[in-house]
């Protein structure tokens, strides 16, 4: 056979073999038997064994899950995979839904009900029909290629009938029966049980060994078609079901429903029906159906207000307080944490879960020895709810809060409600601080985790943020402690030296600076652009940048003049960590939109209502979603409703989508 009709051959049967895989692994209906399957799929590894040239990623024979990445690839999302606003009971759900079809002046609005899967969200794109990447949503803006991973899950298909480029959505998850076999094996294996089926799925597809995931079955929901509207569809539940032709596995319980007693029937009968689904499920999603409302109703910051997740009830247990044991964080801060009997809530074994500080406890009269009500909020978080005052034989030890550190021994300094270590030399509140400083959302130093930053910091190869840098000097002797080797600690010693080129924001948040959180770091490395900059402000400058008050702004002040802090920066600059903000900013003093608060209203014909955001902010803009009296400016596109009306009611400024367009213009040359 020669090479073209080798081609030809592979090309044939890579579609059969597709076909026989989406039959067998979405629809759950194999038009063939395993023998001709098999068959198939042994013929094509002969072609690609004699002419390797054929083999590309998405050929099925890559889904074997024999690769073993150094780390993950950063991907930019095209358009930032948003999360959805919550609601915890009926009566919430019911007022969004009353505030969906007050601003939309509608008596009833039609939603896509859909299963919110517990597991990961992931983005699939594809270039004329051939799988492109796979990325995880990560911060919403930059993710994780994954896509090593991605190809050994079945129902992710590699080609697709469409030309041009599509984006798709969806969620990871491994099915509840994949788990139990899992555990089964571990048990056989002496290894610790996986707690639940989310964490399982979220490790396995961010595996660096695809073989990991292979292993694990993990499976794939897919439900949202980014574009959809540039494709030819006006709603949503089209849009999925054209998904379903494409190829994607996309979720059979999907409704549509429209009005209060559809939304509460669907809700209570998926509340009774989530233990009996093969899957895990903790909540569901309702979607504005039809795309022309979305612009009407727009976004916050973070979500968009034409979607919202149902989040179930959590599961409430009773067990035994069985100790309270005090941790101390990376501000010194104190807090109380309940070591209680093990048991299963939501999904997972719950040994500890925290109690806040001294008034939480004392409010709840929570002693030990008592028996206590124990529940997830939001189906994640170990929540005590009270204690059984009537169970109770005695015996019990009432509470008393530590007057002093249980590290390092210093008196505990009492601030409101909180009880703070001051000593900054205590050991622990160096490992609060270095855990934090490697965690994804900081320096995102993948592989010093928790357990490793304590083992590291107790065997004394790091002591501080700075230490981290010098950690590649004890690299022989950590290959010789059992559990480590060569590649792992190779691994890490290059995620430490990656993480200096990270933006200023991620080194921001990273140093732990009190009242400076994520958000807060990236307003501050765009509006000053280095750190030098942000050291050298005044309380009152900081005070003027938009939501930053008295108390976040002497934080920071305070942070940049003192000695030991400064040691410390300076240290990481001559270790070559990057101080300069990277990502795009167009902020100056000078700007329009500058330290202005905008509202955008009705629909822009030049913009997404995200895209629109994202310009406003990157001039130093705050953009709020409701108008208000300290709203200076509101930006009406067409058919602009209620909140025009506040912005005349209020005397706020307005400006039309063409003036806005040309105030860019100016701002940029002319070059929109």
């Amino acid at each position: 056979m020669d090479f073209n009709e080798a081609k030809n051959r592979h090309e044939e049967l890579v579609k059969i073999i597709e076909k026989y895989s989406y039959e067998y692994y979405v629809l759950d209906n194999p038009s063939v038997s395993d023998q001709e399957y098999d068959q198939k799929y042994e013929e094509l590894e002969a072609l690609e064994r004699e002419f390797p040239e054929l083999i590309t990623k998405t050929s099925p024979t890559q889904r074997i899950g024999n690769t073993v990445l150094e780390g993950f690839t950063k991907v930019k999302h095209a358009i930032p995979m948003m999360s959805l606003a919550d609601v915890f009971n009926e009566d919430e759900l019911l007022e969004w839904d009353e505030k969906v079809c007050k601003a939309l002046v509608m008596d009833e609005v039609e939603y896509s009900a859909e299963m919110k899967i517990d597991g990961l969200s992931l983005s699939v794109v594809y270039e004329d029909g051939v799988l492109q990447y796979c990325a995880t949503r990560g911060d919403g803006t930059i993710g994780e290629d994954v896509t090593s991973n991605a190809l050994t899950i079945p129902s992710i298909p590699t080609r697709i009938p469409l030309k041009g480029r599509i984006e798709v959505r969806g969620e990871v998850y491994m099915p509840k029966k994949s788990l139990e076999v899992l555990n089964k094996e571990r048990a056989l294996n002496n290894e610790p049980l996986l707690a639940n089926a989310r964490n399982a799925a979220a490790g396995s597809i961010r595996n660096l060994d695809s073989s990991v995931a292979k292993k694990r079955k993990l499976d794939a929901w897919f439900y949202y078609l980014e574009d959809a509207e540039k494709l030819g569809f006006n709603n949503h539940f089209d849009s999925i079901m054209y998904l379903k032709q494409l190829g994607f596995k996309v979720n059979p319980e999907m409704k549509k429903v429209k009005g209060k007693k559809e939304i509460i029937k669907y809700i209570q009968e998926y509340t009774l029906r989530r233990n009996d689904l093969p899957y895990d499920i903790d909540g569901i999603v309702l979607k504005v159906n039809d795309f022309s409302l979305y612009n009407a109703l727009g976004y916050t910051a973070k979500t968009p207000k034409w979607a919202v997740a149902y989040k179930f009830p959590p599961e409430e247990v009773v067990t035994k307080l069985l100790d309270i044991v005090y941790t101390v964080g990376r501000t010194g801060k104190i807090t109380p944490n309940a070591v209680l009997e093990p048991v299963r809530v939501s999904g997972s074994v719950v040994r500890r879960a925290t109690l806040h500080n001294e008034d939480f406890v004392k409010d709840k009269d929570l002693r030990i020895g008592d028996y206590i009500t124990l529940r997830k909020a939001g189906d994640i978080i170990p929540e005590v709810v009270n204690s059984l005052v009537n169970r109770r034989v005695g015996d019990e030890i009432p509470f008393e809060m530590i007057t002093h550190c249980p590290v390092c021994g210093s008196e505990l300094t009492k601030v409101d409600a909180m009880h703070f270590c001051l000593n900054k030399q205590c050991p622990s509140r160096s490992i609060e601080s270095l855990i934090h400083y490697c965690s994804k959302d900081c320096m995102d130093i993948d592989g010093m985790g928790e357990r490793v930053c304590e083992e590291f910091f107790a065997l004394g190869f790091i002591s501080d943020i700075p230490s981290l840098y010098n950690l590649k000097d004890y690299k022989e002797r950590i290959i010789e402690i059992d559990g480590w080797k060569d590649k792992s600690i190779t691994h890490i010693l290059n995620s430490i030296e990656n993480s200096k080129n990270n933006s200023l924001e991620k080194l921001l948040f990273g140093l732990g600076i009190k009242e400076v959180g994520s958000k807060m770091a990236k307003q501050l490395s765009k509006m000053f652009i280095d750190i030098d900059t942000i050291a050298s402000k005044s309380i009152e400058e900081l005070k003027s940048i938009n939501d930053v008050g008295e108390v976040c702004a002497a934080s920071i002040y305070n942070y940049f003049h003192d000695d030991s802090n400064l040691r410390i920066i300076q240290t990481l600059k001559d270790l070559g960590i990057n101080m300069k903000y990277l990502g795009q900013t167009n902020i100056s003093s000078n700007a329009y939109f500058f330290n202005k608060k905008v509202v955008l209203t009705g629909s822009l014909t030049n913009f997404t209502r995200t895209q629109a955001s994202e310009i406003l902010e990157s001039y130093g803009a705050k953009v709020s979603g409701s108008v208000s009296k300290a709203t200076d400016l509101v930006i009406a596109g067409e058919n602009a409703g209620s909140k025009l009306d506040k912005a005349k009611q209020f005397n706020v400024k307005v400006i039309s989508e063409e003036e806005f367009v040309n105030i860019l213009n100016e701002l940029q040359g002319g070059n929109l």
